[in-house]
């Protein structure tokens, strides 16, 4: 359960958010507000949770939320999902090379003399992330432990610094009153909080390859959306503490992301400030691990039921990875950082912040959708949960969530730094209309066409990537996964 637990906090990146989305959320939207925008969405992530764990007793299942949405809305939609996901996680964790070039460099030239493109150190991200991509899930969790917990280490040093040093002598707690968040472009700031907990709906890609599937993704849900709750709250708040609330969005805008390690700098030193601008560096790297591991599950579990290419279904016999949706991944990453280096685009705004926004917008569409198939679906299959647990809460969790994404489009401009007039304003929440509507006619298609296929979407069992897939060598689907029961979901739909 452990490296369940750290895959799905190391995509939450807590330093890069500290140092990046807060700085950004201030500087961008103008609002002081930030602190309740996590605690107002750190809620509402708690009660989908609740849903959310209670139907993961049905769905250990590398899909996730291809597999909810299949077993709740119809398989359609779940195919629908599916796209949406995987364009979602593959513009997050492509995204992430955009960073972690930049972010390097300025160390390399500092240290060593040694002067570097981007792209250079972008490719060494990409080849430990394409090595990393092929091991065993247990491996992947090693390494991420490791940085995790040097990450939260010095958050928590640096927000007591920035708290036991206030601006003017005085604590203040302006950020953390509920007033502060209502402003215009309020949605703006709920988009970008959300951005924060992206990654802590892993537990479920990854329940398959747990011996207890049903408390592992309780346990690492509710201890991610927790943690990352309080501690981008406490960092938010004690960031403003330290500028002074009226100071911290000039301040933000000044210095960016060198905002918090300048803040560290002026009481710790320059040797603390070093160790933040590595772990900065070494968040971007894990986050980027822990997004590639997420989407060749997908990948895999498209393929194991056919809806991908079968080939995509098969895993490494040594390690039970998912082979070929690693390599494809990798390949997908490799390609997008040769066409920048080529371009010669900027790797910081064009890859790294566009393409998160981007791939985060999309993974808060598909949490909004699957909220509502898990209530439709514990609403079919009521068992002993109770009404809080299959109505009220995810009942609750869909309208709240669909009201944040009403928010965010009607603040996309702001969310992604642009005029109101650029095409990107309606562009990228079109690009995913028109996702979503290619998975469903696919998913029609595939009934059309290849019906054998169709009724098998979001029904494949426990199988995958340990034991059985593992002794048919090449990991041939048909033999790895046998057929769930019916837990009372339609297969008609």
């Amino acid at each position: 359960m452990s490296a369940v637990v750290y895959f799905v906090m190391s995509a939450a990146t807590p330093l890069t958010v500290v140092a990046g989305v807060v700085t950004t959320g201030f500087a961008v939207t103008g609002i002081i507000g930030l602190p309740i925008a996590f605690i107002v969405i750190g809620a509402i992530l708690a009660l989908f949770c609740v849903g959310y764990v209670s139907m993961a007793r049905d769905v250990a299942y590398a899909g996730a939320f291809y597999t909810y949405l299949a077993r709740g809305l119809g398989r359609p939609i779940g195919v629908s999902g599916a796209w949406v996901a995987l364009v979602g996680y593959t513009a997050l964790q492509v995204g992430l090379y955009g960073a972690i070039g930049p972010a390097a460099t300025p160390l390399l030239q500092a240290w060593f003399g040694i002067e570097v493109p981007w792209w250079v150190v972008a490719l060494c991200a990409w080849a430990i992330v394409a090595g990393l991509g092929l091991q065993r899930i247990d491996v992947n969790g090693r390494v991420l432990a490791v940085l995790l917990l040097a990450e939260i280490g010095v958050i928590l040093l640096y927000d007591l610094t920035n708290l036991t040093n206030p601006a003017g002598g005085t604590l203040r707690f302006d950020t953390l009153n509920p007033a502060a968040l209502a402003a215009p472009g309020a949605g703006a700031i709920l988009a970008l909080a959300v951005l924060g907990f992206i990654g802590f709906e892993g537990a479920v890609v990854y329940s398959e390859e747990a011996r207890d599937p049903h408390r592992t993704v309780k346990v690492a849900s509710y201890v991610a959306v927790g943690v990352i709750t309080g501690l981008y709250t406490l960092s938010s708040w004690a960031m403003s503490v330290a500028t002074g609330p009226d100071a911290i969005v000039a301040q933000s805008q000044t210095l960016s992301t060198e905002l918090i390690f300048q803040l560290a700098g002026s009481h710790l030193g320059a040797a603390f400030v070093d160790i933040g601008h590595v772990l900065f560096v070494t968040s971007v790297l894990a986050a980027a691990i822990s997004f590639h591991n997420t989407t060749t599950r997908y990948i895999f579990a498209l393929g194991r039921e056919g809806v991908l290419p079968e080939v995509f279904g098969r895993v490494r016999p040594k390690t039970g990875a998912p082979k070929f949706g690693s390599l494809c991944q990798s390949a997908t990453g490799l390609a997008v950082i040769v066409l920048y280096a080529v371009a010669g685009w900027d790797p910081v705004v064009h890859l790294f912040y566009w393409l998160g926004t981007t791939g985060g917008f999309g993974i808060l569409l598909l949490i909004a959708a699957t909220s509502i198939a898990i209530l439709a679906y514990l609403l079919r299959n009521p068992r002993w949960d109770t009404i809080w647990h299959r109505i009220i809460a995810p009942f609750v969790a869909s309208i709240l969530l669909l009201g944040v994404i009403t928010l965010a489009i009607a603040n996309f401009d702001m969310l992604l730094g642009v005029e109101p007039t650029s095409p990107l304003r309606w562009g990228i929440p079109t690009a995913f209309f028109g996702i979503a509507v290619g998975g469903v006619i696919w998913a029609l298609v595939c009934r059309r066409r290849r019906p054998e296929i169709y009724e098998n979407i979001g029904l494949a069992a426990k199988s995958a990537t340990t034991g059985a897939s593992r002794s048919t060598g090449e990991g041939d689907p048909a033999a790895a996964v046998p057929m769930t029961p019916d837990f009372g979901w339609d297969p008609d739909r």
